[in-house]
């Protein structure tokens, strides 16, 4: 485990009077964020697009109730979000799509990701948030340069349009942009920043975990032959959930922009990782690459395989060391975050060993 937060994110006395808008609150990275809220003494409004939800998330988050209230509101709809951020001082918008699969149309991920963070900031600045922070992603930053080696920091953006760019990768870009743009117009004294995430990995609560694992998990089952030659930045879910705390906590965030990654990882580097430290365990994990040309070829009948043949023979280091200055952020181990993420999924017997 890594060391006890540093004062950066200690919550100050005044917090435990603060009360926060956490949407999205069944997500993996907002299950986290809550806890990590609720320990340090906020009370917690979170929004599930039905309250049907309420009790299974109630009991997976397993914190103090009385500080923790949940409300119906949906990315595609204006009902429920000026009851849900009512009272806030702060919100941390986590509420965005994230398909296991392509989708057959860019704009089942593009309108809500881009129009639920303009419902959710309308509703903030209505209700007189002073901060919001919203999850966006490295996919709004690091993409799109193609084969090579590339490196990248916050002053770096995807470009939404450029070929071969996923309806996830144009989503988040396209959605981030919107909301500063939106807060430069509208937002009167309403503070924004944004968090950028790599790949989240790291422990799983259940089934009801984020795509991102579903690397690990199609690893650890030997869904994949052979590994393509593509990679990602790595992140733990804990140290995601704690950067917010401390955008939540820290003075001066107004415009800033945060990347949160660790190394950049080539999917045969993971499955390094999942074999040195799980043996047997990892037996069907593959140990053999696939050629360019076949993923080339399989992406003219598998949408999953398109996805990818973009980002083929590309490395991108996102530069996470503004983070690491100005809020004193310090991420675990990669490895660890690998394989808490695999013996949680064998453990939940989402993976049989």
């Amino acid at each position: 485990m890594p060391p006890a937060p540093t004062p950066p994110c200690a919550a100050p006395e005044h917090a435990l009077s603060r009360r926060i808008l956490v949407s999205g609150g069944s997500g993996y990275i907002a299950g986290f964020l809550i806890r990590q809220l609720v320990a340090e003494g906020w009370t917690v409004h979170t929004t599930v697009r039905s309250l049907a939800r309420e009790a299974a998330v109630r009991e997976l988050l397993a914190v103090d109730n009385t500080r923790l209230e949940f409300f119906a509101a949906d990315l595609l709809h204006d009902a429920g979000w000026a009851e849900a951020v009512a009272g806030c001082s702060h919100v941390a918008h986590l509420a965005s799509p994230l398909p296991m699969g392509v989708p057959r149309h860019a704009d089942e991920l593009i309108v809500p990701a881009r129009d639920g963070a303009l419902r959710a900031l309308r509703a903030a600045r209505d209700a007189g948030v002073r901060r919001f922070v919203m999850t966006s992603s490295v996919a709004a930053v690091a993409y799109g340069r193609g084969r090579g080696e590339h490196h990248f920091t916050e002053a770096d953006w995807t470009p939404a349009d450029y070929p071969g760019a996923t309806p996830y990768i144009r989503s988040k870009a396209i959605a981030e942009r919107a909301a500063r743009d939106w807060v430069a117009r509208e937002g009167g004294g309403l503070e924004f920043c944004s968090i950028n995430p790599s790949v989240v990995l790291g422990p799983v609560w259940g089934r009801d975990y984020s795509a991102s694992v579903i690397i690990v998990k199609k690893l650890l089952q030997g869904a994949l032959p052979a590994l393509p030659d593509i990679g990602f930045g790595v992140v733990d879910v804990r140290d995601v959930a704690d950067l917010h705390v401390r955008t939540l906590n820290a003075p001066g965030m107004a415009g800033e922009r945060f990347i949160a990654s660790g190394p950049f990882m080539k999917l045969r580097d993971i499955a390094a990782v999942l074999r040195h430290h799980l043996g047997a365990e990892a037996r069907r994990v593959p140990t053999r690459g696939v050629p360019d040309l076949l993923v080339r070829l399989a992406a003219l009948f598998n949408p999953l395989a398109g996805a990818v043949v973009g980002e083929l023979g590309s490395v991108r280091h996102q530069d996470a060391s503004h983070a690491r200055a100005v809020l004193g952020w310090v991420p675990r181990p990669v490895d660890e975050s690998i394989v808490d993420a695999a013996r949680s999924l064998l453990a939940l017997g989402i993976v049989k060993p």
